[in-house]
């Protein structure tokens, strides 16, 4: 890809640290968790994913009587935003390579690593990406400029050959031997329910940010991330104390090769992390009632109507 220089011809590119391709249940779980972790976060997705194919979904868990695929789908773009990731309705038609003058301005001025990657969409979008998570149902052509000679292989659709990415490219994490790129999607039958799919992407963000943690410095023992929130009950006794915390970091980071200061710099961000969690009785109420408000803003008011109406007969009936 040669291209201009900008977007606008005089603009730098803009810049995300990653870039999801795909809004379904997969590219919308991935976001989730690069989002809340703090990672610049944006998704491409025309609207064009394989659920809308569906009647309706019954089996996700969360929904005892199953969700229509439209109220399903709204509820996964607003948690990406809520996550704090920006999703912009328009579809990737190519990722490639930097070219010489599609290099990151301010990131070499500050001697930084350059963007990996340039994402090119149908709308002429041009975006600079550290990391590219591809979670798009369809065949994946959008990564041909970056094919090695083994991310395609032929099959037969239909009684015809075709080329299509190959499922079995990235390993069982989503990894590829392109450093930054890691899909959730196309994957065979880890893209054919909803439910699977969103939990590999979530499986394949969490090996991108034990990746990126890797790469900030920290030991092997430490990089994978978990994203929840621990009750206060968890920081009593001696798990109150953050010389208790140091020495579990210490020990489950094992040998490494750091300086004593970046080792006690990785190891105080880390417990930083950890106390952020800490969510007393109050919060979660707070969450709660916030949460059930925020569902609420997705159902039809007709039917909250309708439901309250029965509530207020069967209390009259008893």
């Amino acid at each position: 890809m040669t291209g201009d220089e900008s977007n606008d011809g005089g603009e730098p590119l803009p810049r995300h640290d990653v870039v999801v391709v795909g809004g379904g249940p997969a590219g919308a779980s991935a976001a989730v968790f690069t989002a809340r972790y703090g990672l610049d976060t944006v998704v491409f997705d025309r609207g064009a994913a394989a659920l809308d194919r569906c009647a309706f979904l019954s089996n996700y868990p969360g929904f005892p009587a199953g969700i229509d695929v439209g109220t399903f789908q709204a509820l996964l773009a607003d948690h990406v935003e809520t996550a704090g990731a920006r999703r912009v309705e328009d579809s990737v038609v190519a990722v490639d390579r930097p070219a010489d003058g599609e290099r990151d301005a301010a990131a070499v001025a500050a001697a930084a690593d350059e963007a990996r990657f340039v994402v090119e969409t149908a709308d002429d979008r041009r975006v600079l990406t550290d990391y590219v998570l591809a979670a798009a149902w369809y065949d994946g052509s959008y990564l041909e400029p970056l094919d090695d000679g083994k991310m395609f292989e032929l099959h037969e659709h239909h009684g015809e050959e075709r080329e299509r990415f190959d499922p079995d490219y990235p390993d069982h994490d989503g990894r590829t031997p392109v450093d930054g790129l890691y899909v959730a999607s196309p994957a065979d039958a880890r893209s054919a329910q909803a439910v699977v799919a969103a939990g590999n992407g979530a499986h394949v963000a969490r090996a991108l940010l034990a990746d990126h943690r890797s790469a900030a410095g920290y030991p092997e023992g430490v990089t994978a991330r978990y994203d929840w929130l621990r009750q206060a009950s968890e920081f009593t006794g001696e798990w109150a104390d953050r010389d208790r915390w140091r020495e579990w970091f210490e020990t489950e980071a094992g040998d490494h090769d750091l300086d004593d200061e970046r080792f006690a710099d990785l190891r105080e961000s880390y417990l930083d992390r950890a106390f952020g969690t800490k969510t007393d009785e109050d919060e979660v109420e707070r969450r709660t009632e916030a949460a059930q408000h925020r569902l609420l803003e997705h159902l039809d008011d007709e039917h909250i109507r309708s439901y309250l109406a029965a509530q207020d007969a069967s209390a009259a009936d008893d």
